[in-house]
């Protein structure tokens, strides 16, 4: 049978379904890891309704609560358990027996550190009782055709608890993440061997569940375009996905000992060069200063197109002075203060430009078609220094040759 004949499983959701690459694949093994408490079976039990009502009955095994415990949170989140098979059972010999009687279109095993195979030594969560449950879900996964989801619990340092062969194991591995404190939750894919890494899916924690965010960049960008000190917005890509993330920055004396630099979000080694740069080559005083930068909304960011964002936030609340209003900024930030060129200059300026704002700050050999532009006023700078005087003095100031 040709793969192409295979249709992919629609979760109900856009936001899950992009971060799968399009959907559940027939036969795959998915992996959710987060941490307690995060939101993991709230979500995969609103995937267990809308797998239920379009593709055929799913089994839900529930090694962590009881049936009357499930049924709080369905009623909770108003899923009604038609076509839902509610298995609690922590024993995976006998749960693979009664899914090998029936044939569910999908299975979700919450969690898998509750399962335990009888001739494997060692107790439930052990390392050995971890992979041999999840390679045996696996073959079942692939001699039957059926999709089975996994939770997962994470260790203290954000990895799935677990040998570390865990992950080669299974086909995807999404993370979920997101402040306790905050409504929003981010599903973030890690590794998909039916679609592209690095996806991210916005879900906001409601009432009566998850619901997915339909325009993230306004929840993380601050839905503004007001001028702030210390804040930039920059555009940065997870996965192919264009995203505008408001970045702030607050520096003040330090009081005793040497000063800080704190990272919310943001690589705090990056943060390190970034203060280091702004010190040597714009000649700003940090060196008495405690400097904290923080992303907003929760999202940690990774690639290098943030440098630039960093470092005029950080610039701006030094002067005391705000971006001008309906800026952003990208670009990659070198030892030597120049400024180099990011990927997909195009997708970005489109998602800025959609969002209302009217003029970017980019590194000076970024190219960009004409046609993207569509009223996009484009700052080129060919360094930090030139960049500064771009972002904090264009109002009332003459356009700089590096204008365009």
């Amino acid at each position: 049978m040709s793969l192409d004949a295979v249709p992919r499983l629609s979760l109900g959701t856009a936001e899950f379904d992009r971060v799968l690459g399009g959907g559940l694949v027939p036969g795959s093994l998915v992996l959710l890891g987060g941490e307690p408490g995060i939101g993991k079976s709230t979500l995969l039990l609103q995937l267990c309704a809308h797998l239920a009502t379009g593709s055929g009955p799913v089994v839900y095994v529930s090694g962590e609560e009881s049936p009357q415990q499930v049924r709080l949170r369905s009623l909770r989140l108003g899923v009604t358990g038609e076509r839902i098979l509610l298995l609690a059972e922590t024993n995976l010999d006998a749960v693979l027996d009664y899914l090998a009687s029936i044939s569910p279109s999908a299975v979700v095993v919450d969690s898998i550190q509750t399962m335990f195979l009888e001739g494997v030594v060692g107790a439930a969560g052990s390392l050995s009782q971890v992979r041999e449950s999840t390679l045996a879900l696996m073959r079942f996964a692939k001699q039957r055709s059926v999709s089975v989801l996994l939770a997962g619990h994470v260790t203290k340092e954000g990895a799935i608890a677990g040998p570390g062969t865990l992950e080669h194991i299974v086909d995807v591995v999404l993370y979920m993440e997101g402040d306790r404190h905050s409504a929003y939750r981010l599903v973030r894919s890690v590794k998909n061997r039916f679609g592209s890494t690095d996806e991210l899916g916005v879900f906001e924690m409601a009432a009566h569940g998850l619901v997915e965010v339909a325009n993230p960049s306004l929840v993380f960008s601050g839905g503004g375009q007001g001028r702030v000190v210390g804040s930039a917005v920059v555009p940065v890509l997870e996965g192919s996905r264009p995203l505008l993330v408001e970045i702030q920055a607050l520096s003040t004396p330090a009081g005793f000992g040497p000063p800080r630099r704190v990272a919310n979000g943001f690589d705090v080694n990056r943060l390190l060069l970034i203060t280091a740069v702004l010190s040597k080559r714009a000649r700003i005083r940090l060196a008495d200063q405690d400097v904290i930068v923080n992303v907003t909304g929760g999202l940690r960011i990774s690639e290098p197109a943030a440098d630039l964002g960093v470092a005029l936030a950080i610039a701006s609340c030094v002067r005391d002075r705000a971006l001008s209003r309906g800026v952003v900024v990208f670009g990659e930030l070198g030892l030597g203060g120049e400024l180099r060129t990011v990927t997909q200059a195009s997708r970005r300026l489109s998602e800025a430009r959609r969002l209302g704002f009217d003029s970017c700050v980019l590194p000076r050999e970024t190219q960009v078609e004409p046609s993207d532009m569509d009223g996009m006023r484009l700052l080129r700078a060919s360094s930090l220094g030139n960049a500064l005087s771009l972002a904090l003095e264009r109002e009332g100031a003459e356009p700089d040759a590096g204008e365009s």
